[in-house]
């Protein structure tokens, strides 16, 4: 048994923080064996605080985790707090994380280099009026992890394919991989020229390659130029298809769920969309068939990283806990991942993919049980 993966026996009221966007939650959490019972509340950051300065972030953040715990009649109670960061991280320790740089809007001052549970821990300490002990620092891969491991024991990996992609498993020896290299021999000229224009390029290569963040663009950039060539649109390229991040991945999942044989929704959302009102049915045919490749590669390669981990971790039964809008939304997106991952996994093991049901709240709340009971003395 993974000692720091949960039983599905964990007792308990278990505080959670979920911050990743221009809205967090705070969640209470209560376990008792296999049963769960879970209060949330939804709190804004407002945009001078998202853009202010480091005290400001902290501070209100203290605030709203006080408004909670009032509101719940946690006064007295010292509970242990999950906290999901879901923005870039160095982790050094399970309650040390290090801020590599801001996005998603965000770009407070002064928190950049510097222990974002620490930061979070003075402001708490300053107000003096909650007990709240940080057990944990994670990101959503973990949450993911955690949140199907305590239902089913066999999940030894968590994995992420939404707006950004990550993935994270139970290992005894840590070591970090640079990527970058490794990929060169698969990006294109359409995967160099959008991340030439990214917020950071020559970063994240792999995320680049399968994330809803940039599949979309792809299919933009491609497109371009099939028109310069023109393959399409009669060798004209609109003002529209000119604007960067104009092809979205929502589009692409709904271009990938037209029946088969017919492009006529397909076609009034590129119409709308694009402003190319007079496309003929093949070259509908044609974006639809750039929109197929980019997904069947980028489930490729989600399938060639979670293969590896699979027989890297070596057991008969691998569950992978899978989350994000990618995954979730394109409808062929679970079975190509399935597809591309069977002739990879080694014989002899078997696996499954496994829909998480909230990991970044439930698995930090989760994570922050798994790690008291660490920390508790031994009777």
């Amino acid at each position: 048994m993974y000692k720091d993966l949960p039983t599905g026996q964990e007792k308990g009221k278990f505080l959670a923080l979920d911050l990743g966007g221009t809205n967090f939650r705070v969640l209470v959490v209560t376990l008792d064996g296999g049963n769960f019972d879970m209060q949330s509340k939804i709190y804004a950051i407002p945009q001078e605080i998202m853009k202010g300065a480091c005290n400001m972030l902290f501070d209100h953040i203290a605030s709203c985790l006080a408004d909670f715990i009032k509101e719940q009649a946690l006064e007295e109670t010292d509970l242990p707090l999950g906290f999901t960061f879901s923005f870039p991280l160095t982790q050094m320790g399970l309650t040390k994380g290090i801020l590599e740089r801001w996005n998603k809007g965000f770009n407070v001052s002064g928190v950049v280099g510097k222990d974002v549970v620490q930061l979070l821990e003075e402001a708490i300490r300053k107000r003096g009026d909650i007990k709240i002990q940080i057990t944990a620092v994670l990101n959503d891969t973990t949450g993911t992890l955690m949140s199907c491991a305590w239902k089913n024991p066999n999940c030894k990996i968590g994995f992420i394919v939404g707006t950004g992609s990550n993935a994270c498993y139970v290992e005894k020896k840590v070591e970090h991989l640079e990527m970058m290299e490794k990929l060169n021999f698969i990006r294109t000229e359409f995967d160099k020229e959008v991340d030439k224009k990214s917020i950071n390029k020559g970063k994240q290569i792999n995320e680049k390659l399968v994330s809803g963040m940039y599949l979309g663009e792809l299919v933009r950039v491609t497109l371009c130029k099939l028109t310069k060539e023109k393959a399409l649109f009669g060798g004209k390229i609109n003002d529209k298809l000119k604007k960067k991040d104009l092809f979205t991945t929502v589009m692409i999942s709904e271009i990938a769920a037209t029946p088969d044989g017919s492009l006529d929704n397909y076609r009034k959302a590129w119409k709308k969309k694009c402003d190319y009102p007079n496309a003929t049915e093949n070259e509908c045919a044609i974006v639809q068939l750039v929109c197929e490749k980019y997904i069947q590669r980028a489930a490729h390669m989600c399938a060639i990283v979670l293969a590896s981990l699979i027989n890297r971790i070596g057991e008969s039964k691998i569950t992978v806990g899978v989350d994000g809008s990618v995954y979730r939304f394109h409808p062929q997106f679970h079975d190509l991942m399935v597809k591309f991952m069977t002739p990879l996994v080694n014989p002899g093991i078997e696996f499954d993919l496994m829909l998480s049901e909230d990991g970044s709240g439930r698995g930090a709340a989760l994570v922050a049980a798994t790690a008291a009971s660490a920390l508790a003395p031994s009777e």
